[in-house]
Order: C-alpha cells, then structure tokens, then sequence
C-alpha cells in the first residue's frame, strides 16, 4: 500500500495561541516534546541547563513570531490549549528577571532568554524552520533533539520518522485520501457527500459524539475569538502602532442591536442591515477580529494557520448571519470536516507552511478550505466543493509572505479578509458553473502551487527580507 499521512480534523483545525501557528504553536509544542523527552530519560530532575538553538525563518521573524516566549512556555510544560493567555506575559517577566524557570513546572533550571535562545541565521536542510533543544546533565552529558515547524502547529523530528508514523496512522482510515480525484471516487461510491467521507474516516480514530464535541469546541474558539476581537479597541502590541479596525467597525455595523454574550451576539447581527457593502463589511469584520486577537498572543484556532486563522470563521459566520439564519452547529460540523480534508489534501500535496511557500500556503490554503465547505453548506455537490477550492486557490497563487518588522499584522491581518471574501466568491462562480467544464483540476492548483513555492525565493517565504518588509520601516509606522 502507498504510504500516505491520514490527517484528523483534529490535526488541521487547533485551538492554540497567537501570534503564527509555525513560529508561535510550534515551537510551544516543540518545548513540550522535549520535556516529553526528558522525561522519558528521567532527567528532569538532573537537567542544569538548556540551550535553545533557532535556524532559518524561526531566528529571522522569530522575535515578531513571540517564538521565544513559545519556547519557553514549553518548557514550563503548560498547555497552549488551555493556559489562561493574559497570564502569559507575566511567566515571560518572571523567568527574564529572575533568570529561571520551572522545567516542567517542577524543576527549578538557571535560565536567561537572552543567553539560553540562539537565533541564527543560517537554515537547516531539512526545513527553513528548525530548532535545537540542548540539555545539559549533572553527569556533564548532553541530551539533544532538533525540531522541525512545520507549519500549522505541525512539529517532527524528522521525515524518517514521520514516514514511520504516516504509514502507521494509514490503518485507521477506511477512505484514505492522497488527491482530488481519490475524494470524489469515494463520495460517488458512497453517495456521501465530502463530509459524510471525512466524518467515516474520523470515526475510526474516536466516536461521533466526541467529534461533535471537538468540533463544537473548535467553534466556540472561534467564536469567541471574533466576539473579543470585535469588542476592543486600541493599539496591537509589536510596535508597528496598528490600531484595532474591528472594534470601530463593528460599533458602526451593530448599532443599538442588544446581546449579552457571543451566542446571543449571532441573533443581533442577524437583524441588522444586511446590503452588499454590510455584508463586505460584515465578513472583512470578522475575519479582521480573528487575526486582531491572534496579533496579541490571544487564542485562535490554527486554520490550518495562525496567520491565517480568520479565514474560514468569517466564511462560517457570514453563512450563519446572512445565508442561513436557522444554521446551527450541525452546519458548522459539516463546514468543518469538509474544510480540514481540504486543507489536508493541500498539506499532503504541497505545503501549509509559509517559510516553504508563501503566502500562498496559509491565505490561499485557508481561502480554498472555506470556499469548499461553503459549497457544500451552501447545496453544492462534491465536484462543486472542490471546483470552488481551485478557483480560491487559483487567485491565491504566488503570494508573498513578507511580514512588516516579522509581526503577524501588516500584511497578514487584512489579507485575512481578502481571502474571506475571494472565498465567498469562489464558492458563487462554483455554484453557477458546471465542473465538467472546468479546466483546472483540484489536484491540478494544488501541483502548481508547489511548484510555484519551490520557485520563490526565499526572501518572499516568512523570512521578512523582501516585498513589504524591506519597503517599509518599523521607523514608518
């Protein structure tokens, strides 16, 4: 059997902390293996020192990333998941001042970020994203692992390895999914839609109800993340002084609409005007909120980026305020399953990650996953589904990641709302056309757009040399 990677819901679609799902999740979960791995050694207790070695894309947009202060929640062994995100802050002070840590929360540990995390610029082979964890113990041995990010929060040690796991992983899916055209054949053989597909090969890992549950618990932070985003105002940390836009924004749109709180909001927006430009309004809102709290270090879900995590909230919201106002959370389950098989076949045939790919691999991967389980919410048929995901990605292609200062916010925090829209517009052209006569396939974009990463340059690929990053100055801001 061909060796593939079965990819869950659960893996495309993350509940994590901002600022870059690659720089930020990443090396937070790269922290937690480590202290998994020094566990296992039962060296914890005997480590009485760390080094922290970044390479490539992580050392040159790592300090706009937070990828030091990622890293060093990770040691602390706390859950990006869960961790109350005000509070990070603090743990960053204490450890700068006092010039320690908790390994794993346990084990006091000598500690100086400014000493302990070397940022380099040179990359490793393997992937622009690379970091070495280095432990020294009392016996004067070392114990080290090196890290790779990626992208979408996705951490390996290396493709040996991960072939390994991929293989293993293939025995759960009674549909596994290498392309487009493998998808289609199965919902044809099923008379399934994608989503019924993609829930088939998700039961096999867990029940349905717990895939509801996660998914519901998928949504809520997504909700919540457009709920707070829309509701503060002033300047985004960083210092490229970006102003909050949502918070104005949505004052202007909402008007003496009343609510509590973020399920009620969904009832007020729904009885608000509701023409072309308040719909454009409307979906740029919400995707701006998303990625206003993600600027922030706030929690957001990976979809499949950080960077580009406002994407398919705002595509899911306009279809539950605008399209559908009986939509509920069965809606947003199918949304969802169709849009993480679609961003997997993105991950496996190409890249999610920026520092390989550009921009391309996060707005334009995410625009693709969004328009698609639009279509299908929307009565699309699966070659619809997939129609509206090459034409998203399609006006995606070649896109730049050139990050002002390495901060996720200019261009990133608009380009969110670009491709929320282009979502929206691919899933109408796929809806009024007949795939039959489409002349790009699915898997055809997603060919291409690897091979338009591998021809960019690397000063275009989240290393912030080139484009914006270099055309203007932090100083300009």
């Amino acid at each position: 059997m061909k060796p593939i990677e079965s990819i869950s819901v659960f893996d495309m679609l993350k509940i994590g902390v901002g600022p870059s799902s690659s720089h930020t999740l990443g090396p937070w979960r790269a922290g937690l293996q480590f202290i998994k791995l020094l566990t296992a050694k039962k060296a914890i207790n005997q480590t009485i020192n760390i080094d922290v070695e970044l390479y490539g894309s992580l050392s040159l947009t790592g300090r706009g990333h937070a990828t030091d202060t990622a890293i060093m929640m990770g040691l602390l062994g706390t859950d990006p998941v869960t961790f109350p995100v005000e509070q990070i802050q603090a743990e960053i002070d204490a450890i700068s001042q006092q010039k320690s840590l908790l390994l794993n929360g346990v084990h006091p540990l000598a500690f100086d970020p400014k000493t302990a995390i070397i940022f380099h610029r040179k990359f490793l082979t393997f992937h622009p994203n690379g970091m070495c964890f280095t432990a020294t113990i009392t016996d004067g041995s070392t114990i080290t692992q090196t890290y790779y990010s990626i992208g979408g929060g996705f951490v390996v040690t290396s493709e040996r390895k991960r072939g390994k796991r991929k293989i293993e992983d293939l025995s759960h899916f009674p549909y596994p999914i290498t392309a487009g055209t493998e998808l289609l054949a199965y919902c044809q053989e099923t008379g399934l839609p994608i989503s019924g597909v993609v829930m088939a090969n998700e039961r096999s890992l867990r029940s349905e109800q717990e895939i509801k549950d996660g998914i519901n618990a998928i949504w809520a932070v997504m909700l919540d993340s457009m709920y707070v985003g829309c509701h503060t105002s002033g300047i985004l940390p960083g210092g490229l002084n970006v102003t909050r836009r949502a918070f104005e924004t949505h004052k202007n749109l909402i008007g003496d609409k009343s609510y509590h709180d973020a399920v009620s909001w969904i009832q007020a927006i729904r009885q608000t005007k509701v023409k072309f430009r308040q719909i454009l309004k409307w979906v740029t809102c919400f995707a701006l909120s998303v990625n206003e709290v993600n600027a922030s270090l706030g929690r957001v879900v990976t979809a499949p980026t950080n960077g580009s995590a406002g994407v398919i909230p705002a595509v899911m919201m306009y279809y539950m305020v605008i399209e559908n106002h009986d939509a509920n959370l069965e809606d947003v389950q199918k949304f969802m399953l169709v849009a993480s098989e679609i961003g997997s076949l993105f991950k496996k045939g190409s890249t999610i990650s920026a520092a390989l790919g550009g921009c391309q691999a996060e707005i334009g991967v995410s625009s693709a996953m969004a328009a698609g389980a639009l279509t299908e919410l929307m009565g699309g048929s699966p070659e619809q589904v997939l129609m509206a995901a090459e034409i998203a990605m399609e006006h995606h292609l070649g896109l730049t990641c050139d990050p002002i200062g390495g901060l996720v916010q200019i261009p990133c925090i608009e380009r969110n709302a670009m491709g929320a829209i282009k979502a929206i517009n691919a899933c109408e052209m796929a809806l009024d056309g007949d795939p039959k006569n489409a002349k790009v396939p699915f898997d055809k974009v997603i060919a291409t757009m690897w091979a338009t990463a591998q021809d960019m340059t690397t000063k275009y690929k989240e290393t912030s040399q080139g484009g914006l990053a270099i055309q203007v100055n932090m100083s300009d801001c």
